[in-house]
């Protein structure tokens, strides 16, 4: 007789139920990176953006127990060479699966991800799949758990998860996951150029060692982040801040994917205040004077054959956007 995993298929409604979540990919405004730590990581000193491309998680109690995954017709992202896992390393499942483990009324449950933010792209996609998960798997078993304590289980999934969570502007320090609020609640428009390709996250943070050690640069470990930044989010200054972007990973990920030189240069001479690569890239992410300067570079990136994506931010963290009874 097949005995349903702990916290699984246990506890069946009357009817099925099905909470649909979204949660939001994010931009790096600033990213300092320290030296390669014992364990394993890099200490940073980061400023989040959340901004208005988002993931949606469409969660769905099952009648047999355990939890599956799969991805929605209206995912518009393919990529070369970069598959979707759709097991028990994909992240929502991971958070499904945790969200299980505190639940009292878990089900079996189907999740069907819908995803807008680029895959493998430094923007936090994954990590907003797992955020909005752990929402729509707390309404759908009436978990009951409050915003704070959605953040700490998100902490368990990786150091973006929190800040999909939560949105907004965030200093992260720590390996990402410790936050803080920034006050930051007016408008600045950006551009994102996803590229055909994903990047390792892994795979550049070990890049960005191995040209540290050959030119025997001894980064120092990250603290705080610069005062100035913030004041200018605070503001949205975009002129200012645009002065002030950094990306310590920026130069490794070029090193990996050396065509990221002509979008960067492409975009500095077409009308943006500034461009980096977003996180561990490839995403570029260009920042515009405003809206209408924003819809410019994509119409003007479109002549050129880039597909570009005008966005915004700060936007909310992971939200409901529908719960109903099948």
């Amino acid at each position: 007789m097949h005995t349903p995993p702990p916290g699984l298929g246990t506890g069946q409604p009357r009817r099925q139920r099905s909470v649909r979540a979204k949660a939001p990919g994010k931009v790096n405004v600033s990213l300092q990176v320290g030296p390669l730590r014992p364990d394993g990581y890099h200490s940073v000193a980061s400023v989040y953006l959340a901004v208005s491309l988002f993931e949606e998680v469409t969660a769905t109690s099952t009648l047999e127990p355990g939890i599956t995954v799969s991805l929605s017709p209206e995912s518009t992202l393919e990529l070369e060479g970069v598959e979707i896992p759709l097991d028990e390393s994909n992240l929502a499942v991971r958070a499904a699966r945790l969200m299980a483990d505190v639940s009292e009324r878990a089900t079996g449950v189907h999740l069907e991800i819908t995803k807008r933010v680029p895959v493998a792209g430094g923007m936090g996609g994954g990590s907003a799949d797992a955020a909005a998960t752990l929402l729509a798997c707390d309404a759908l078993w009436d978990s009951g758990l409050s915003k704070e304590e959605l953040a700490h289980l998100a902490a368990e999934l990786g150091a973006d998860v929190p800040f999909a969570l939560l949105g907004g502007a965030a200093v992260g320090l720590g390996v990402g996951d410790r936050l803080s609020p920034a006050l930051a609640t007016e408008r600045l428009d950006w551009v994102l150029v996803p590229a055909d390709y994903g990047l390792s996250t892994p795979a550049v943070f070990a890049e960005l060692d191995r040209l540290r050690d050959a030119e025997g640069i001894a980064a120092p470990e990250p603290t705080e982040v610069e005062p100035e930044i913030l004041a200018a989010l605070r503001s949205a200054d975009a002129t200012r801040l645009s002065h002030l972007l950094v990306n310590d990973l920026q130069r490794a990920a070029i090193q990996l994917a050396p065509g990221l030189r002509e979008t960067l240069g492409w975009a500095d001479s077409h009308g943006a205040l500034a461009s980096l690569v977003s996180g561990s890239g490839p995403t570029v992410a260009l920042l515009a004077p405003d809206g209408d300067a924003a819809a410019g570079l994509v119409e003007a990136l479109a002549h050129r054959g880039v597909e570009a994506l005008a966005v915004h931010g700060p936007v909310p963290g992971a939200r409901i956007l529908s719960d109903t009874l099948l």
